[in-house]
């Protein structure tokens, strides 16, 4: 029962990971919402469910966030729905999964750690992955919309390192959901004139920011205490790939040759670093 349980909260977890890239995607594409109120929405909606589950449930526990990584987790929400205005779901999650993992592994070698040629090779391989998918042709993503994708995967690896040590997980992530709600709020302010909400949309980003960010988070963190270092960053490798299906399969969006060579490349380069890097 006990184990049951512990993979139930992983596969959830995953799932609502990769529910994140599907809910914006089929909300721009789909609703007439705008990015920004999206973003706001979400956020909102988000800071709500993870402070009541944090009121639940972490009383006592250490940690309360703070503006640095507040506003990185902003820039991460703001340049994730940008981006989604034209990519595809299974693209968007590939570079944004790829550009989180590269830059933290990129880190680690600016800090002094010492990488073996089988991560050097690694991450040669995942960053062959992403200059492939971004080169030119017919069936490359939007350059613009990807680089903003790519900057949302960079936002969030340095949110993760300023999240090291920093206390209680879902305490610390709802303090930082917390702050970023003015930050919000003062953005939908400046562009209130192109502000579009409607009822599908914002539905949409209510059940990003509450169930796939709040509840899959609360989730992820309930199944880490049960999981090696090196599974659960592996497990990771599954979100694009859940993203992807699901975009094809709800959304009609085509499966490339394109993104199908980036996927193996970028996703088995990780694999490789990251691996190599817990051992």
């Amino acid at each position: 029962m006990q184990t049951a349980r512990k993979l139930s909260h992983t596969v959830l977890a995953l799932i609502a990971f990769a529910g994140n890239s599907l809910l914006c995607r089929a909300a721009l594409q789909h609703t007439s919402i705008d990015a920004i109120s999206f973003t706001s929405v979400r956020l909102i909606a988000g800071a709500l469910t993870l402070w009541l589950l944090e009121q639940l449930t972490r009383r006592g526990a250490s940690g309360r966030g703070n503006w640095p990584s507040a506003l990185a987790l902003f820039a991460y929400a703001a340049a994730f729905s940008f981006a989604y205005l034209r990519l595809p779901t299974g693209t968007g999650a590939l570079l944004l999964f790829g550009a989180v993992q590269t830059g933290m592994i990129s880190w680690g070698l600016v800090k002094g750690e010492r990488f073996s040629p089988v991560q050097w090779l690694g991450l040669g391989l995942a960053l062959a992955g992403l200059v492939g998918l971004l080169l030119p042709g017919l069936s490359a993503p939007p350059l613009g919309a990807a680089l903003l994708m790519v900057s949302a995967g960079l936002a969030w690896a340095v949110y993760s390192l300023r999240g090291k040590g920093a206390g209680d997980p879902l305490r610390v992530t709802a303090g930082n959901f917390l702050r970023t709600v003015p930050v919000a709020l003062v953005m939908s302010l400046l562009f209130i004139h192109s502000a579009q909400l409607d009822t599908a949309g914002a539905l949409y980003a209510i059940a990003s920011g509450a169930i796939t960010s709040g509840i899959g988070y609360a989730l992820w963190y309930a199944a880490l205490p049960h999981l090696k270092a090196t599974s659960a960053a592996t497990l990771q490798l599954s979100v694009p790939v859940i993203a992807a299906v699901g975009g094809i399969v709800w959304l009609g969006e085509p499966l490339t040759l394109r993104l199908l060579l980036a996927s193996l490349a970028i996703l088995g380069g990780i694999t490789l670093a990251i691996r190599q890097r817990r051992q």
